[in-house]
């Protein structure tokens, strides 16, 4: 997931960047730093499990209490 789809899957639920921050368990600034795809000029990836986590949000879930929860 690039910056730019990041920024663009945020949008399309609708999410303010703090909302998106809170969804996602991050910081609103971390959030920044993944729209902007770098830290202090160094460059930021979005990690696997905040991909898999906006996935999941896209398809309405919102917490996992783990299998048959």
């Amino acid at each position: 997931m690039s910056p730019a789809q990041f920024k663009r899957w945020r949008k399309s639920l609708g999410l303010s960047q703090k909302e998106a921050a809170v969804a996602l368990g991050l910081k609103r600034r971390m959030l920044q730093y993944y729209e902007k795809g770098e830290r202090n000029g160094e460059r930021v990836r979005i990690p696997k499990t905040v991909r898999l986590a906006c996935y999941a949000l896209t398809q309405g879930c919102e917490d996992y209490s783990g299998p048959g929860g």
